[in-house]
């Protein structure tokens, strides 16, 4: 089975010249007359959020992607309207990754780059070091931008304490620059006495959640709740406080999950005669009738006779087949397969295939397959992801093709449905927030959908939802490239200049790149 999709790559595209930041800032304002911050002040701005404030990119937090940041493109063009430094908590290098205490933690490794053939780390190692005091006392820092931060965490005193590492309180990117291990983000931001903030926070209280499958592991924050439980609670406790001293801002509300890459570009029927004919399985059309007469027949008789017939159906020669999954929401037939297939198999084997597949299903197009799944086709399970507890045997020991994905691999519609669900009630919190705190807002979530419905054209460049080709996305599939962090922070200055009677053009999108290269200096 191949591990790796195919993925295209326009060359002229990949490869743009990168401007140097001066390059990028235009000058003249949006309607011609001369530049004015209307009735804003960008003397001191503070950026609030996680990695999409950071500049998170290719999978990994790195020198150049934090120069690219939405938020540093911004505040470029803030200074030209009286707007102070902006500094950030740079990362050592552009290779991407953390050290702990000088070791290596693979959790944080490297950042991609494309190959020509499939996203792959780059070659180096990181020198960032988490616990490095001259970064503290370096700060304070304008971008507080935490990857990987709920909006709960915003709030959270321990946030930035090294202790809490171990036991999943703390954010090494938080701590790596945190004043001590007793200041929330938010506490932190406010010593800065900001006059002007932007917040965009809430993607990871959803993403986590649809990024692990749905598998419970990285639960949904609650829509309501008291500050620092649910998300209404939280959000405007941050927003209040933020508004507190005077200072003005811009928010942003959540994109739906299904409108990144992440979740759109892997098929939910990559099977054919040439992959189920390579690697870990036999060849072609010998391979298709054996699974048919072995398994997927046998699975659609017993099936039938239960009076189910809208699971499993025999793989075909032409066209792609459906992956083989786990739903949870279908009623376990397990106890009536295993008494169907007891008298062929013998009690141990039918109750093995019982517990396999008493909710087993060929996935629909109403399926989201997880980027990370590619790798996870055609492998064998292990006891740790098998959700029997043990490795299956062959043949049954190829995932998607003769043994279900399990839950955390694919989204399914309940899942689906629920995500939708809670991201229109945390939208409906941000919305109200600004409107009731006179706040400039960036409804990414249509902005989102726009690209991912045909795309978006900006500065004569399509900026569409493709992976790798689209432009708007970086090979994480989820976080954007340096363009579309560009167009991302010219969404934000068109709202600023709407609500706040500013004239700031923002930048042209064409002079930054679809995809960093290789190598970086």
């Amino acid at each position: 089975m191949k591990k790796n999709l195919k993925w295209l790559l326009l060359v002229s595209l990949t490869f743009m010249a990168c401007n140097s930041d001066d390059e990028a800032v235009v000058i003249d304002s949006s309607d011609g007359a001369p530049l004015t911050a209307g009735t804003a002040n960008f003397s001191k701005y503070v950026a609030l959020g996680n990695s999409l404030t950071s500049g998170f990119s290719d999978g990994a937090l790195f020198k150049r992607g934090q120069e690219g940041s939405y938020t540093n493109i911004m505040a470029q063009q803030f200074k030209l309207v009286g707007g102070g430094d902006f500094k950030i908590p740079y990362t050592n290098d552009n290779v991407g990754g953390l050290l702990f205490g000088g070791q290596v933690n693979p959790a944080f490794g490297p950042r991609l780059f494309f190959n020509g053939t499939a996203p792959v780390p780059v070659s180096g190692a990181s020198t960032t070091e988490v616990f490095n005091a001259a970064v503290v006392a370096a700060g304070p820092y304008n971008n507080t931008g935490v990857p990987g931060a709920k909006s709960f965490h915003l709030l959270s005193p321990t946030y930035g304490a090294a202790a809490g590492l171990a036991n999943g309180t703390a954010n090494p990117y938080y701590v790596r620059f945190a004043p001590n291990g007793t200041t929330s983000v938010l506490a932190y931001a406010m010593s800065q006495t900001p006059t002007f903030f932007s917040l965009w926070i809430g993607n990871n209280d959803v993403l986590g959640y649809a990024t692990s499958g749905g598998d419970g592991t990285n639960p949904i924050t609650p829509a309501t709740g008291a500050p620092g439980v649910g998300f209404d609670g939280t959000y405007n406790a941050l927003v209040t406080t933020l508004t507190s001293a005077g200072a003005k801002g811009v928010v942003a509300n959540i994109p739906y999950v299904t409108s990144i890459p992440f979740f759109k570009t892997v098929p939910y029927n990559p099977l054919t005669v040439s992959v189920l004919g390579s690697g870990n399985a036999a060849v072609g059309t010998a391979t298709i009738n054996a699974l048919n007469a072995q398994l997927y027949g046998p699975l659609k008789d017993a099936l039938a006779y239960l009076g189910v017939t809208n699971r499993i159906q025999l793989l075909s020669l032409t066209g792609g087949n459906p992956l083989l999954i786990k739903d949870e929401s279908l009623t376990n037939l397990s106890a009536q397969l295993t008494a169907v297939f007891t008298p062929s198999l013998g009690a141990q084997t039918a109750a093995f295939y019982g517990a396999v597949f008493g909710q087993a299903r060929q996935a629909t197009a109403a399926d989201l397959v997880l980027l990370t799944t590619q790798s996870a086709i055609g492998a064998a399970p292990t006891a740790a992801n098998s959700g029997v507890g043990f490795a299956p045997p062959a043949p049954l020991n190829k995932f998607g093709i003769t043994y279900p994905l399990q839950d955390k691999y694919v989204l399914i519609p309940t899942e689906i449905a629920e995500l939708k669900v809670v991201t229109d009630a945390f939208n409906a919190t941000i919305s109200a927030a600004a409107t009731a705190k006179g706040l400039a807002f960036v409804d990414a979530n249509a902005i989102m959908d726009q690209i991912d419905k045909g795309g978006v054209v900006a500065n004569n460049f399509t900026l569409a939802s493709t992976f790798v080709t689209g432009g708007t996305f970086s090979l994480d599939g989820i976080h954007p490239s340096p363009r579309g962090y560009a167009f991302i922070a010219n969404k934000f200055i068109e709202a600023i200049n709407t609500k706040y009677g500013s004239n700031l053009k923002g930048v042209n999108v064409g002079n930054y790149q679809v995809l960093y290269p290789a190598v970086l200096p």
